[in-house]
């Protein structure tokens, strides 16, 4: 087959008024470095990354980098979701002997290659997860021992990470859909958030050999308020101060989606311009409907020979949405000694139940009380089939539990677990400690009910967007959700005390070590006293005479 490259738009408008835009780029690559063969020819597939994969015998990698929180009540589930900072979890290769020095140098890096903060990665802030990260991609290496799962939530997304990831593209920033992506406009969002997968993938629907995918995602959300347009309406310009003139010439597919599923007689919003393409694809259990624009097609470009898509609203801002599973968490307590985690789960299905698996990643410098944990829906206990809980080590390891819990319908469950602070060392402190210490979103896994079935099969003729997680049951399809990152305050230490210290030692010092110095080096002389006025007018007058002096 070779290799191909193909890129997608797709643009959903929002029930809040605000536009949410994801770019899908994949590339495929066509070989076989599995088996030790050295790969030295890259025509598609950016090279640095092929020999980071090659080196590390990485099998799946996932990373992220999230800037803003996604608001699922007013925003929906989206595409790809992504916690807050910085998220990495790799599969390495079962001939891997020692993973941990691997994900020490893979982490080191990948730092240098998006210019983040990925080498602060270490034992402290990684975890083995025991059954909610199975591999997306072929393959059987199910131990977790091969696994490595670390979150940065405190990691700020800035253009120095953009610009590498833009690189790994096959045309870079410079033609497709890729000369959207000005940092200026995107960075200015309320929701902004850049991936990178690698996994092995099934080259035909018979999947009887293996090729390799590479899918860089970028999702961003527009704000109606905060862009200061005042007007209710979106263009590719007014979105990214840019419009389309033509797609990638090394992609085999350039589309724009738009989706219009809420908008069947354009009720809702106006657009154009009109396309006569449409396409439905399964998104999420549900059935959606598109209007295709064809960037190969130069008459997509009409006269002009540029593409700017501009959507008018009609209607006004709807309520908010509820989607089927929804997650939330916080931190309670008074004082800096003790406190308590709640995590909520929302199952707004009226009459199906189904389980969920949470796993919550907790810093080592908060000590879980786990006798303490307590899951309640509806006000009743509802036991966990599934616990795996990995306590913590000082300054080692953090803690890591998983549990499989029963979402019964149209309630909230919440998982309460009490914590108690510890005192750091006072080279452990952060630069700024009285801002508090951050904690990694919770990951909520399941299986949803679907609305329609999914058929797995024709994934090749879908859109890109629908078919990344794989989905076998037709009544459900998988879905995953991150709660908010927690702030903890601890105890810190006044640190103005040292200076105070410094500055009274010092003033005393030089005080009392003054005195005695000037007591020791000093020499002292006896000086007569000088005379009077009247003595010394005597002995005026007695040298003019000529006699002796008194």
């Amino acid at each position: 087959m070779g290799d191909q490259f193909q890129e997608e738009l797709v643009i959903r408008p929002l029930h809040s008024g605000d536009i949410y835009a994801s770019f899908q780029f994949r590339t495929m690559w066509d070989t076989d470095f599995l088996r030790g063969s050295k790969v030295s020819h890259y025509r598609l597939f950016p090279k640095s990354l092929g020999q980071v994969i090659s080196k590390f015998s990485v099998r799946e990698l996932h990373i992220s980098f999230t800037q803003g929180y996604w608001r699922t009540m007013q925003w929906g589930q989206p595409f790809l979701p992504s916690p807050p900072g910085a998220e990495l979890w790799v599969w390495f290769q079962d001939t891997v002997t020692d993973v941990d020095g691997a994900w020490k140098e893979l982490t080191n890096v990948l730092s240098g290659i998006f210019c983040a903060s990925l080498n602060f990665i270490d034992s402290t802030n990684t975890v083995q997860p025991s059954a909610s990260f199975k591999p997306l991609g072929l393959g059987n290496v199910t131990d977790q021992r091969f696994l490595r799962y670390a979150v940065l939530p405190r990691e700020i997304v800035c253009t120095e990470n953009l610009t590498p990831w833009k690189k790994l593209l096959p045309c870079g920033s410079k033609a497709g859909l890729a000369v959207l992506m000005k940092s200026e406009k995107l960075f200015h969002s309320s929701f902004h958030s850049q991936a990178l997968h690698f996994r092995p993938v099934c080259q035909d629907w018979k999947c009887k050999s293996t090729v390799w995918e590479l899918r860089q995602t970028l999702n961003v959300v527009f704000d109606l308020h905060t862009s200061g347009q005042g007007k209710r309406e979106w263009s590719l310009f007014k979105m990214f101060s840019r419009t389309l003139t033509e797609a990638c010439p090394l992609a085999s597919s350039s589309k724009v989606y738009v989706d219009v599923t809420d908008n069947p007689q354009g009720e809702l919003f106006e657009l154009s311009p009109t396309t006569p393409l449409l396409s439905q694809a399964v998104v999420l259990g549900d059935r959606r409907t598109y209007s295709v624009y064809d960037l190969t097609n130069q008459a997509t470009f009409g006269q002009t020979r540029s593409l700017n898509m501009l959507l008018r609203w009609r209607a006004a801002e709807r309520d908010m949405l509820r989607p089927l599973l929804h997650g939330e968490r916080y931190v309670a307590g008074y004082g800096l000694q003790t406190g308590e985690i709640h995590t909520l789960m929302y199952n707004n299905h009226p009459y199906r139940a189904f389980p969920v698996l949470l796993l919550d990643t907790v810093p080592w410098y908060l000590r879980l009380y786990i006798h303490t944990l307590t899951v309640t829906s509806k006000g009743r206990d509802n036991k966990p089939s599934y616990i795996h809980y990995q306590p913590s080590k000082d300054r080692l390891r953090p803690h890591l539990l998983e549990m499989l819990v029963q979402l019964p319908p149209n309630s909230v469950t919440e998982v309460t677990m009490q914590f108690e602070r510890a005192l750091l060392k006072w080279t452990e402190y952060t630069p700024d400690p009285n801002h508090g210490f951050y904690v990694g979103s919770s990951v909520i896994s399941a299986l949803v009910p679907s609305v329609v079935a999914m058929d797995t099969n024709s994934t090749r003729e879908c859109p890109l967007f629908s078919s990344f997680f794989p989905c076998k049951e037709e009544s459900s399809y998988f879905m995953r959700v991150y709660t908010e990152p927690l702030l903890v305050n601890l105890p810190t230490p006044d640190f103005s005390m040292p200076y105070n210290v410094i500055c009274l030692t010092c003033t005393v010092v030089a005080v009392g070590y003054g005195s005695l110095y000037n007591l020791l080096t000093r020499t002292f002389q006896v000086e007569e006293p000088s005379p009077g006025l009247a003595k010394r007018l005597a002995n005026i007058i007695r040298r003019l005479r000529g006699v002796p002096l008194l």
